[in-house]
């Protein structure tokens, strides 16, 4: 394929991949099951955090977070004592554990208090080109706290080399527009020009199948890489793409 063909094809792939159906298989089920801003952002957070594995032991475990903060995240992360958190200590999704956990909430509730919520801590640099700095800045105010040093993985940073997946897939979800009942839109500051598609096994093999990464590491030298073709495709929007490239590795097995 030429590049007009190739855009025309991803195009017509983020069209296909981009239906509610899809909710029903994918992690980002959780916080659709809220309304209030501030529930969807903090359970969209925590799910992407532990989004790694088998979709169906992500769900499960995600759903047992909610339950742990009895299906009310934000009142839970705002009014918490020490014996609220007692329960969370039982909490394992693969490497991430009860410490991890509840650092996090209380980690979040710094924020909520003192930083204004997520989304102005992921705006601290504001319109920047990409979020590469950004996701930096959340990560320095989001383990001001004093904290054990295991915990400081389960938040990746790009300018340390990673391409941090599960943040620029949290970044999706909240920032691009909720026309087609997938994503939230609910972070209005931030636009969907700056954002990053996830990168993972799963689209950078379609992204290398396709010519459009060569690089193979799914480090931040690779998601540099991708963006870089994805915003040749569409620089307003260059993340719907990843609904084209995981939708084609993993339902119709595209090598």
């Amino acid at each position: 394929m030429n590049k007009k063909e190739l855009k025309s094809f991803l195009d017509d792939k983020a069209r296909a991949f981009e239906y509610p159906q899809f909710l029903k298989q994918d992690p980002i089920q959780i916080p659709h099951r809220f309304n209030k801003k501030e529930d969807i952002e903090i359970a969209g957070f925590l799910i992407a955090t532990i989004a790694w594995g088998n979709r169906v032991s992500i769900i499960k475990s995600g759903n047992c977070m909610m339950d742990l903060m009895d299906n009310d995240p934000h009142h839970f992360v705002m009014e918490h004592n020490e014996a609220d958190l007692k329960p969370l200590k039982k909490f394992v999704h693969r490497t991430f554990n009860g410490i991890d956990f509840i650092y996090f909430i209380k980690a979040l509730r710094n924020i909520y208090s003192f930083h204004k919520g997520l989304e102005a801590v992921f705006y601290q640099k504001g319109n920047t080109a990409t979020m590469y700095e950004n996701i930096h800045l959340f990560k320095k105010t989001f383990f001001e706290l004093e904290h054990e040093k295991r915990t400081e993985k389960h938040v990746s940073d790009p300018l340390n080399g990673s391409a941090a997946k599960r943040l620029n897939m949290y970044l999706r979800w909240m920032v691009r527009p909720a026309t087609m009942g997938v994503d939230f839109g609910i972070w209005k500051q931030l636009s969907t020009a700056q954002l990053s598609c996830p990168l993972d096994v799963h689209s950078g093999n379609v992204a290398r199948s396709l010519g459009i990464l060569k690089r193979k590491q799914n480090d931040q030298k690779a998601l540099i890489e991708l963006d870089t073709a994805l915003r040749k495709f569409d620089p307003l929007d260059p993340v719907k793409y990843d609904f084209a490239l995981f939708g084609l590795g993993v339902y119709e097995g595209f090598k």
